[in-house]
């Protein structure tokens, strides 16, 4: 399978290809089961139905801290990281590291058979085929059972640096997905400007502009509500819509969503999970003719 190039052409200096390339490992399992299973299998259907957009293919590595994904779309403006902590299984054993590929058009087609409160179980042999998965009805006897057949998806891995960011946004999920939306109906793009007064959300396009600003804001009776702005420094910056719009997609797994921007650095947009479980997105900016 093509190996999908790590020297990105994206719009400005300090792009993905400057993070440190990792290579993927997959070490051989034991020859018993690995099985992982989670109390509701929607957990896994919205994080599969949040991604499925941006890529086809990728590798669930799995090792004894939970199940990590990591992959970049085809034009390698995006990257999505997630990260399920063996804490959101119970039980959860995994022997030795194991990259399970999977096609995700494939997966969503498996888990649409599964209700959102069914049980989920997965398994996966030594050097596996196939990946099983159970789905348990919690309020009957019902029982239903799958195999998946695995890719062999040969994927390399970005060594993300940590940033300290200038500019970080916590605020409703719900709030920046209708943002996304209604600027999307203007223009393909999006201007995020954070300065002292708050943050700016505009775009420019055929039909007219518009603009969104929102000030830091605490509503102790209803904090799913709050605003929260910190600002080490000025930063404005300009994104594709349609990626925004397609991270948003993400909203159903979380009320709140983080934004982390630096100049010249790609836009971090993180979903907070239980059990320290994340996912998240990077998304390069635009520069000059792009904007």
């Amino acid at each position: 399978m093509h190996r999908p190039s790590i020297n990105l052409q994206l719009p400005f200096s300090h792009s993905f290809s400057q993070y440190s390339n990792l290579k993927n490992r997959t070490l051989s399992a034991k020859s018993e089961e690995t099985p992982v299973q989670l109390e509701q299998a929607q957990l896994l259907k919205k994080v599969v139905d949040a991604i499925k957009d941006l890529v086809q293919d990728c590798n669930f590595d799995c090792n004894d801290s939970g199940i990590a994904l990591q992959a970049m779309d085809n034009s390698h403006v995006a990257l999505v990281s997630m990260m399920l902590k063996s804490e959101s299984f119970s039980p959860f054993r995994c022997d030795r590291n194991i990259a399970l590929g999977i096609n995700l058009t494939s997966l969503q087609k498996v888990l649409r058979c599964a209700q959102n409160e069914d049980i989920l179980t997965l398994k996966a042999e030594d050097a596996p085929d196939v990946v099983n998965m159970v789905f348990e009805s919690a309020d009957s006897d019902r029982l239903s059972e799958y195999d998946i057949k695995l890719m062999d998806i040969d994927q390399e891995h970005l060594g993300i640096p940590d940033t300290e960011y200038a500019a970080t946004i916590n605020m409703p999920s719900s709030e920046f997905q209708r943002i996304c939306r209604d600027l999307t109906a203007l223009s393909e793009s999006v201007s995020i400007e954070c300065t002292k007064e708050g943050v700016k959300f505009a775009c420019n396009g055929d039909i007219g502009s518009g603009a969104v600003t929102l000030r830091s804001h605490t509503d102790v009776e209803k904090p799913d509500r709050n605003v929260e702005i910190n600002l080490s420094e000025p930063v404005a910056l300009t994104f594709s819509l349609k990626y925004l719009v397609n991270f948003c997609k993400a909203s159903g797994l979380s009320d709140s969503v983080r934004l982390c921007l630096s100049n010249e650095v790609p836009l971090l947009v993180e979903y907070a999970l239980s059990n320290n479980s994340y996912l998240r997105f990077y998304l390069a900016p635009k520069i000059g003719d792009e904007e």
